[in-house]
């Protein structure tokens, strides 16, 4: 099952070509960061792998909390195996990433391990507001807000991507507060892709995402376009107040106009404000620290990816 999650394996246990391993972001984000300060990028090696295992923990249990049959183009592991096979599969992807870190060389394993533990307290916070947030009004008192949504996802998000350009930095050896500007880096990176990711959820092509079209609004979850629009008031946000209020399902010409009215009540060009925004903060935490030239361009390149993906 974990080999099946990782896109390894089919449902049969053989070797599965065609599947999506996925976008490789944390692992490249715990690598350049190494290169970054000096070090080769193969010292990053367990930390990539230890956050790859908890993006990939992360998801199985997200698809089952969120009721997601699709994922990466192929059934979600709860689908494919059952709902306690997933989650079990899920608390193993999670040990063996611990372990994985913890039988890492070097003198800094012990703050690597607790720098994990840290994230991955931070981004079960995150997933459990996000849930929360379910339950919460659209508008009104106790409604949910952008800049709230923002501190969610920073936990959900970003906070793995954070520890992963951070234990690149630790295991490369860069001192205290150079590892924190990383930290502080991945965390808005994490912030602008959970962002990109909203997005993608209301206008992605599924052809290319993987995911139903409008699923984010189908499936009425609080996301950044949605939440931006409604805050920003007018006929068009009360129109798709309306909508996700009503007991309608958010389905095919419905969807469609929902999807519109996030659009013209400026739920979409807030998002690609806060992505770049987040991404500019990003570059700022680093703006201070002195790196090396070629790994900064190969990081650049990836927030580049970042705010233009399209899956």
């Amino acid at each position: 099952m974990a080999a099946y999650a990782l896109g390894w394996r089919d449902v049969s246990g053989a070797a599965d070509p065609a599947a999506s391993e996925g976008k490789g972001l944390r692992q490249a984000l715990a690598v350049l960061s190494a290169e970054a300060v000096g070090a080769e990028g193969k010292v990053a090696g367990p930390a990539a792998v230890a956050v790859e295992l908890v993006h990939a923990f992360s998801l199985v249990h997200d698809d089952i909390m969120d009721g997601d049959p699709v994922r990466r183009r192929r059934a979600a592991v709860w689908c494919s195996y059952g709902v306690g096979p997933a989650v079990l599969a899920g608390d193993a992807l999670h040990a063996l990433a611990v372990r994985s870190l913890a039988e890492a060389p070097g003198e800094r394993v012990s703050a690597a391990v607790r720098r994990l533990s840290v994230a991955l307290t931070s981004l079960v916070r995150g997933q459990a507001d996000d849930l929360r947030f379910e339950s919460l009004p659209w508008r009104g008192p106790g409604a949910v807000g952008p800049d709230a949504y923002g501190v969610m996802a920073e936990q959900k998000t970003g906070s793995l991507l954070g520890c992963a350009a951070a234990l690149g930095a630790e295991l490369g050896g860069a001192p205290a507060g150079t590892v924190a500007a990383f930290d502080g880096a991945g965390r808005h990176l994490g912030v602008a892709f959970q962002v990109v990711d909203d997005l993608l959820g209301v206008w992605g092509d599924p052809e290319v995402t993987g995911k139903p079209v409008h699923g984010d609004l189908r499936h009425r979850k609080k996301t950044y376009p949605v939440l931006a629009a409604l805050a920003g008031g007018g006929p068009a946000a009360r129109e798709l107040a309306v909508l996700l209020e009503g007991a309608e399902p958010l389905e095919g010409a419905v969807a469609s106009r929902a999807a519109c009215l996030v659009e013209e009540a400026g739920g979409l060009a807030a998002a690609r404000v806060q992505a770049r925004e987040r991404l500019d903060a990003a570059r700022a935490c680093l703006a201070g620290v002195r790196l090396e030239a070629v790994a900064v361009r190969e990081l650049e390149v990836l927030v580049a990816f970042l705010l233009d993906r399209t899956s």
